[in-house]
């Protein structure tokens, strides 16, 4: 008799006697069922001993918050993403100064508390985490990443847990196993970004919607509405997952047989929204105690992404091409294939999984690839169901092959399954963690002109670097520059050149990172030349977009062949291994390091000295 059993009966022996003959038995209530539920867990916990299956997911999971770990000190001090230094991390400390409010929501705050939270708990309070931001940041990102990186992995246990319920625990595996080493998560794990923290609950989601669909608890509601609200808070993309979710609510309804068992599934759905709602105000609750901030929020997200101007450099036209191919490699060919494979296999053999399934990242890639701008990252919120749809696949395809071969093939199909399945996304996430744990070109630079070039000389620095790129402790503790730089800037952030190229007269605009290629033109080089700005850092994130649509920025492709032919180059960085050939510029391969070629991160960087006008002088 196992544990459960013996518990079982130990309890029945103790229940209360039968009610005398003429009364009918009490019905259980709420509080019956919730002891029930309790005494179960109890049991079941009492009765679990370690097995096969728990020593993997224990195994993937450790393995995948390593990968996810390596080099996440990368460009240290400098967090040189532009997006990570600009959003959750700053946010998580201003809410030290401010209260709760983030006063800011274009991108949704339940990351940015979490952070809040661990710097509280980590570091102290507002007075060690702003010390310690100020004085050495490294530790801060570090931390942020980390979490970042443990909630990912977090994302993988629950989407174990949904690929098990919805299929079996062959499938909740090997579906988590290939979201452990897929390129995209890997990458974005070591970065204080929101993307990779969203899949937690949108997993979470998805384990409530698997058990919608085959059972219809009441818990199941629970869980999948908690998942959606907390999801739509990390992200709001990540409110896809309420897709699958009606959809199994309708099979329940449809399955329930009369209009009765029908209207139970109608109101645990409508439980699942409530669940929804608080999940959101929980994680998010200036959405509502501050509305007018929250939607002009979510208006500018909105014209963010559709931005009828565009991006310069963007290397795909259409949106859908452009996702179908990141799909490539950030999931990887075998994956994709196999996804797209698994919902034609799905609408042969089970429907109702097909229609749970398939229409919500077909939806979302349809919605996504039609806004103006794209990215790879932001296919992430659909990771979760292509990994479980491409891991069904691989095991309906092992099964059937070794019903034909035997039993004795079966463990080698299942190992050439899985190499297949995992092996690009492995190769390529192990090469990232490599190139993510050497020095960044960008700092190598920075040491070079520490040593070469005397503070306060003027410079030119494309914006390639933070702020805090130009300063150090002695040149704030020295006042080198009156603002704490080491060296004086050209204010590239603002010019008298619009995005069309037409002249605004003074003080100008100010100029967004993404548009700094717009306001070049040679004539800037006699400006620098005759204001004695000497030295140009130049890197290949910006002119790369350039050459990308040289046709677009006719301005820029004239400047960079005046700037080489008026200076000599000083020092060049280098992040491509010997021999290999740089990597055309890509708003993805440029900052996510996924071809081979690279060696370590980091733009190919150029520094040029001018040799004309006040700048024809002979020293520094």
């Amino acid at each position: 008799m196992s544990a459960v059993d013996h518990l079982t009966h130990r309890d029945r022996d103790r229940a209360p006697a039968s009610p005398p003959p003429g009364v009918p038995p009490r019905r259980p209530g709420p509080r019956d069922r919730a002891r029930d539920a309790l005494r179960d867990t109890v049991a079941r916990a009492r009765a679990w001993r370690p097995t096969r299956w728990s020593a993997a997911i224990v195994a993937l999971l450790l393995g995948s918050f390593l990968v996810r770990i390596w080099g996440v000190d990368h460009g240290m001090p400098y967090a040189y993403n532009a997006d990570e230094n600009a959003h959750f991390l700053p946010k998580a400390i201003g809410l030290f100064g401010h209260g709760w409010n983030p006063h800011y929501f274009v991108n949704p705050p339940a990351y940015t508390y979490v952070l809040h939270i661990v710097f509280a708990g980590w570091f102290g309070g507002r007075e060690a985490v702003a010390s310690q931001f100020a004085s050495d940041p490294t530790e801060v990102w570090v931390v942020a990443r980390v979490t970042a990186a443990a909630l990912g992995t977090l994302g993988i246990w629950l989407l174990y847990l949904a690929g098990k319920r919805f299929f079996d625990r062959r499938v909740g595996l090997l579906a988590a196993g290939l979201m452990a080493v897929a390129f995209l998560p890997v990458f974005y794990s070591h970065l204080a970004l929101n993307d990779v923290p969203t899949l937690a609950p949108i997993c979470l989601s998805l384990w409530g919607t698997a058990g919608i669909l085959h059972r219809g608890w009441t818990r199941d509601y629970v869980v999948a509405g908690l998942g959606l609200g907390l999801a739509c808070a990390t992200k709001y993309t990540g409110g896809i997952v309420l897709l699958p979710l009606l959809a199994a609510t309708v099979f329940q309804m449809l399955q329930a047989g009369t209009t009765e068992g029908a209207l139970v599934h109608l109101r645990r759905v409508l439980l699942a929204g409530v669940m929804a709602t608080i999940g959101f105000v929980a994680a998010n609750p200036y959405a509502v105690l501050a509305f007018d901030e929250f939607r002009d929020g979510l208006e500018h997200q909105t014209t963010v992404s559709g931005d009828s101007f565009g991006k310069l450099g963007l290397t795909h036209d259409n949106g859908i091409e452009y996702y179908l191919w990141a799909f490539t490699w950030g999931l990887g060919w075998v994956p994709i294939l196999a996804a797209a494979i698994a919902i034609g296999v799905l609408l042969a053999v089970d429907r109702r999984m097909a229609v749970v399934l398939a229409p919500a990242p077909l939806i979302f890639l349809y919605f996504m690839g039609g806004q103006e701008r794209f990215f790879g990252r932001w296919l992430l919120p659909i990771f979760p169901i292509a990994c479980i749809l491409a891991a069904f696949v691989v095991i309906w395809a092992v099964d059937r092959l070794a019903r034909r071969t035997g039993p004795t093939w079966k463990p080698a199909l299942m190992s050439l399954g899985v190499v297949l399945l995992c092996g690009q996304g492995l190769l390529y996430s192990l090469h990232s963690g490599l190139v993510l744990s050497r020095d960044d070109t960008r700092n190598l630079t920075r040491a070079w002109m520490v040593e070469n070039v005397a503070p306060r000389s003027k410079i030119v620095v494309e914006p390639i670097v933070p702020d805090a790129w130009a300063q150090d402790a002695e040149s704030i503790m020295r006042q080198t520059t009156g603002n704490g730089n080491r060296w004086i800037k050209f204010p590239t952030s603002r010019s008298n050149i619009a995005n069309d190229g037409s002249f605004i007269p003074d003080p100008g605009r100010i100029v967004n990172i993404e548009d700094y290629e717009r306001t070049l033109a040679p004539e800037l080089i006699d400006r620098y030349e005759e204001d004695q700005y000497c030295y140009v850092v130049s890197g290949s994130t910006q002119r790369g977009r350039a050459e990308a649509e040289p046709e677009q920025v006719p301005g820029a492709i004239a400047y960079y062949k005046e700037l080489e032919k008026r200076s000599i180059l000083v020092r060049e960085d280098s992040p491509y291994r010997e021999g290999a050939d740089p990597v055309d510029f890509n708003f993805d391969w440029s900052f996510q390091y996924y071809p081979l070629a690279y060696h370590r991160p980091g733009p190919l960087i150029r520094v040029y000295r001018l040799t004309g006008g006040r700048c024809a002088f002979k020293g520094r």
